[in-house]
């Protein structure tokens, strides 16, 4: 039978299925462990072992083999999922221990252990809902929250002292959480955790979250009108964030508030704690123009001041700091427009680069992951000596990652020039590598693609022509398909992110992916130029760069037949094309759009467009609401009526101002749909529906 690609797409989660991640080096170097799939059209994660000398592989952990009854999920873990966009089964995430001898992990509610060496896994005797276990540096507990609110520690060998099970800390009331990130964490801030261990393994820094300041929401699924809707507390703009605050947790229960200032200095943005001195944090301030990175005595909760972060527009989150061999403080930082890695306050390596993240720290270097050409992302090796001490591991049009331990590291590779994935094995010493099995279904065709810089702006984008396509022969209507917002990055050199676009393409349009300021890899700069003008500025960039391409293929892009369409960010950016640039844009499809930044959240919000009651003009002039009456153009507003981070409430309001004012549009609400659709039968017939309606109105 043959399999229609949007539904192929689901079914293998984007090709992404099969591909080995989570990878974690041994200390010794001589193994490495990751997750992977069985196949490519599988979910559920398995943990996989490397033996680096030999290339063989061998499962430690099939969950297959240890649940009868299949997996179930609590609903704080569906919920944790939901912001990490994690859409796997099985075991989706591990920890592992300093030595490399023990790995734990959550299976369907329960923590487990394996020997990493022996393969033998036990279930410990934990309480249902387990959330992310993690075994202690020195291999003897293993920590967890629990969806009631607690958090846990337990014996490792749990199978022969079950009674050593105990809390280490319970929430006094109904809204406090111990041991979780709270939703703005995870949401807005990338993370996903909520507590860590000492490197002795004696003690914990552990986070408790009050959701008691927080506005109730309510998610109704109007499809089954007997059950009553779920309240969700959602921190809108403008409105109290959860009261988050941080204790050093000793294993008898004992425990010390973390002492800064959190009435300027809301968030919590990130916690480490290595064997190389006191943990450190990284703290926020609401208005995110200031930050401190502060380290912690836990004999009495104390903090002390590192380093102290400031600027005009935003801090830029990225990697959190941390304490490098020898004590040296490591952070990335924004200096002088280019984001560096800062070692002591002292900037090393080269401006040129645009550091995206740190991948390991060493005596004399540090590797991170940056670019020189936004699209292309290589793996450095930084040395602590002077600007000039860069050394790329990597090269080429591509897009790389590494993982690093005991003189082995794993470089991933995802190029232009083929669909797939490599995961190459390097052992320090040696030019003989090997590879990581690679297991994903092949893509049903290889996109066609060119990447073009455009404009004055020299904006990056993507254009992809039906396969069949000659050249000159015809001038084809135009699809842009942007996302277009902050921190988010579509034109990379990778192959596999443009098969849909080049699906799209093949269903008789020119496709155009295209990324404007604000977008990640160019510098802060560049970034910060989308400040108080989301609508502005995104939407300006989509239009140049239609223009620059059809500047640059004249003969094959008809503009007069234009049609955008994207999700979330983009599905804010395509609606606002057809209502605030109708001579340039002739149909579009909004899928899950932002379209009142006032019910978006605080901290992605007010981070770009400030606080609302400060600042009403520029949400109002940012919102889509107020355009509605410029409607005459085709839209198609589609939204999960499940969805608890842009909530169909968006939608909702911006079909009634269009109704309100007389103007006809399409609504297509999905019940039960979430933020993401990974439903195949759903996907699949959405692509459909949004191909079938941009073909009728642009005349492809």
């Amino acid at each position: 039978m043959t399999v229609s690609y949007p539904r192929l797409a689901a079914s293998t989660a984007r090709f992404t299925l099969g591909i080995p991640r989570n990878v974690t080096v041994s200390p010794d170097g001589g193994t490495v462990w990751f997750v992977r799939t069985a196949d490519g059209v599988s979910r559920t994660g398995a943990l996989w072992a490397h033996d680096v000398a030999t290339g063989q592989e061998r499962v430690l952990v099939d969950p297959d083999a240890l649940l009868a009854d299949g997996e179930q999920l609590s609903a704080a873990e569906r919920a944790r999922r939901e912001r990490s966009r994690e859409t796997g089964a099985g075991v989706v995430d591990y920890a592992v221990d300093t030595a490399g001898r023990w790995a734990s992990f959550a299976l369907s509610g329960k923590a487990w252990a394996v020997d990493l060496a022996a393969g033998a896994v036990h279930e410990l005797p934990t309480v249902d809902g387990v959330i992310d276990p993690r075994v202690d540096p020195t291999g003897r507990r293993v920590a967890y929250a629990a969806a009631d609110g607690a958090l846990r520690v337990v014996d490792l060998q749990g199978e022969e002292r079950a009674g050593d099970e105990q809390v280490l800390a319970a929430p006094d009331t109904a809204t406090q959480v111990w041991g979780q990130a709270e939703f703005i964490a995870a949401e807005e801030m990338s993370r996903y955790r909520g507590f860590w261990w000492a490197p002795d393994g004696s003690s914990l820094l552990v986070e408790r979250y009050d959701d008691a300041p927080v506005q109730v929401w309510h998610v109704a699924d109007p499809e089954n009108p007997d059950r009553e809707p779920v309240a969700q507390r959602y921190p809108a703009a403008g409105t109290p964030n959860s009261e988050v605050t941080l204790w050093h947790v000793a294993l008898d229960g004992t425990r010390t508030e973390v002492q800064w200032d959190r009435e300027r200095f809301e968030y919590l943005s990130s916690v480490t704690w290595t064997e190389h001195g006191a943990p450190v944090l990284q703290v926020l301030s609401r208005d995110q123009r200031s930050a401190r990175v502060l380290s912690v005595d836990v004999a009495d909760g104390s903090t002390e001041t590192l380093r102290e972060l400031s600027d005009a527009a935003w801090v830029e989150v990225t990697s959190a700091p941390r304490r490098a061999p020898g004590g040296r403080l490591v952070t990335v930082e924004d200096v002088d427009g280019s984001r560096r890695l800062v070692v002591d306050g002292t900037p090393v390596g080269s401006s040129e680069w645009q550091v995206r993240g740190i991948v390991s720290t060493h005596p004399d270097a540090v590797v991170v992951t940056a670019s020189a050409e936004p699209t292309e992302v290589q793996v450095l090796r930084v040395g602590l000596g002077g600007t000039s001490d860069v050394e790329p591991l990597t090269s080429g049009q591509a897009v790389h990652g590494a993982a690093v331990g005991g003189g082995t590291t794993v470089v991933s590779r995802s190029a232009l020039d083929a669909v797939g994935t490599t995961l190459t094995v390097h052992r320090e010493g040696t030019a003989e590598t090997t590879q990581l099995s690679v297991v994903a279904e092949p893509a049903p065709f290889e996109p066609d693609v060119t990447v073009v810089s455009v404009g004055e702006r020299e904006l990056r984008a993507a254009v992809l022509f039906p396969r069949d396509h000659v050249r000159g022969s015809r001038r084809l209507p135009v699809l842009m398909d942007p996302y277009g917002g902050p921190h988010a990055q579509r034109v990379l050199a990778s192959a596999r992110m443009f098969l849909e676009a080049q699906w799209l393409a093949d269903q008789g349009f020119c496709v155009i992916v295209a990324d404007g300021r604000g977008t990640p890899g160019r510098g802060a700069v560049w970034e910060r130029e989308i400040l108080d003008a989301f609508a502005e500025v995104t939407l300006a960039d989509q239009v140049d760069a239609l223009a620059g391409v059809a500047e640059r293929f004249p003969d094959d892009v008809d503009t007069s037949r234009v049609g955008i369409t994207g999700w979330s960010y983009g599905g804010y950016l395509s609606a606002l094309a057809v209502l605030a640039r109708p001579d340039v844009f002739h149909a579009a499809v909004a899928g899950a759009p932002v379209t009142e930044w006032r019910l978006y959240d605080t901290c992605y919000t007010e981070r770009y467009l400030g606080h609302p009651d400060e600042r009403p003009d520029v949400y109002d002039r940012n919102s889509l609401l107020p355009l509605a009456p410029r409607l005459e153009r085709p839209l198609m507003l589609i939204h999960g009526l499940a969805d608890d981070n842009v909530v169909a409430a968006h939608t909702l309001r911006l079909s009634s101002a269009l109704l309100a004012a007389g103007k006809a549009h399409t609504v297509l609400p999905l019940s039960g749909v979430t933020h993401m659709t990974p439903q195949e039968v759903v996907a699949e017939n959405l692509k459909v529906l949004q191909v079938d309606f941009l073909r009728t109105h642009l005349g492809a």
